[in-house]
């Protein structure tokens, strides 16, 4: 009995129970790995250093968006011209593009009705000369033979009236026949200013009437800019601003201009009003149907204005990183954006003045991580 206590209680021999050896050397070997990974990743981050950034000070600033549209030039003065007298056209002297000269004769109508109408003219008045001629030599005949009693009173007043009569025919003739050269003239259609044919609507040997229109001429002079502007922007935009009016093909070419008439209907189908913009002193190098650029500046208002890098997103909304001054951490503020501009925002709500707004950097950050300011900008 004695000798199975004691043999029972020795100690197993390890090489009875090799698998629970090896199994616990593994745990101690996994334990150990584990341990000193924690470490090294402790490590590594007591010696992470922080995001360099730079940041700027908030303030408030006026700001005046500027609004650029294109548009083309077009003349100051269109005019439709036509022919006073209608007819066959026999001439056309002209084309589309070319530049005339005040008086230059542009296209010309077959002549022949207006040439009858001026003899006819012409021989009535001198039928009409004739019986004034004969009249008045009876009224002298008549006002002698009254003076030595030779004839009655009412001789002479016939004589007197007839004279009156033919006088009167004389001048309806005179009169008839300047219409009749006036109408000649008509039939040479003329410039009434100097400037560009920008269109005709005749051909040699067709049949116009009068006040059909025939050419249309863009007079010489200061241009017009004209743009479509979405009513949104007229309201937005002061009354009477200065508008920069650039060349699309060359920005060098630029002038400024102001805006001279306003349509008073919106189009109906780009709800878009018209804005003509005068251009005093047109350059050279702004010929019309040239593309332009008009630049005008709306109403200045308050905003923080702040570089677009500076903007990032949260939850699907705009906002900024801003640094605790104390401890270094920055934070994700959502704001409201007034207008996206050239290399800039403008802020109009979620940030306060003397706020530092990350302006570089803010890719790297999360929240509540600490940064280093590199440089800022007041």
């Amino acid at each position: 009995m004695s000798r199975k206590a004691t043999s029972s209680a020795l100690p197993s021999s390890p090489h009875r129970h090799p698998f629970r050896s090896k199994t616990l050397l593994l745990l101690v070997c996994a334990g150990a790995a584990i341990s000193m990974s924690g470490c090294q990743e402790r490590q590594a981050a007591e010696k992470k250093l922080p995001v360099v950034v730079t940041t700027q000070t908030v303030a408030l600033a006026d700001y005046a968006p500027r609004t650029s549209l294109t548009g083309v030039i077009a003349a100051r003065t269109l005019n439709n011209l036509s022919f006073r007298v209608g007819g066959r056209v026999a001439e056309r002297l002209v084309d589309v593009g070319q530049h005339v000269d005040q008086g230059a004769v542009l296209a010309r109508i077959d002549p022949q009705e207006q040439e009858s109408d001026l003899r006819s003219a012409q021989a009535d008045l001198d039928a009409a000369q004739a019986q004034l001629t004969q009249a008045e030599a009876t009224y002298q005949r008549q006002k002698t033979l009254l003076s030595q009693g030779f004839t009655t009173r009412r001789d002479f007043d016939s004589a007197d009236q007839a004279l009156k009569v033919a006088q009167g025919s004389v001048d309806a003739a005179l009169s008839a026949l300047a219409n009749a050269k006036e109408n000649l003239s008509y039939t040479e259609l003329k410039a009434g200013a100097p400037g560009v044919i920008t269109a005709r609507q005749v051909e040699a040997g067709q049949v116009v009437q009068a006040a059909q229109t025939v050419f249309t001429i863009a007079e010489d002079g200061d241009r017009d800019a004209v743009f479509n502007v979405h009513e949104t922007l007229v309201a937005q935009t002061p009354p009477s601003p200065a508008v920069t009016i650039t060349l699309l093909s060359d920005p060098q070419v630029r002038a400024l201009g102001k805006v001279r008439e306003i349509s008073p209907a919106v189009d109906t189908q780009s709800g878009s009003i018209r804005v003509k913009v005068g251009i005093a002193d047109t350059p050279a190098g702004m010929p019309l149907g040239a593309a332009v650029i008009g630049t005008v500046s709306a109403r200045s208002v308050k905003a923080i204005l702040l570089p677009w890098q500076a903007l990032t997103s949260a939850a699907g909304k705009p906002a900024v990183w801003i640094v605790d001054p104390s401890s270094k951490a920055v934070t994700e503020t959502p704001v409201e954006v007034l207008a996206f501009d050239s290399g800039i925002i403008a802020v109009d709500k979620g940030l306060q003045e003397g706020q530092s707004v990350v302006t570089a950097g803010g890719q790297l950050l999360s929240p509540g991580q600490t940064v280093e300011i590199a440089g800022a900008s007041q």
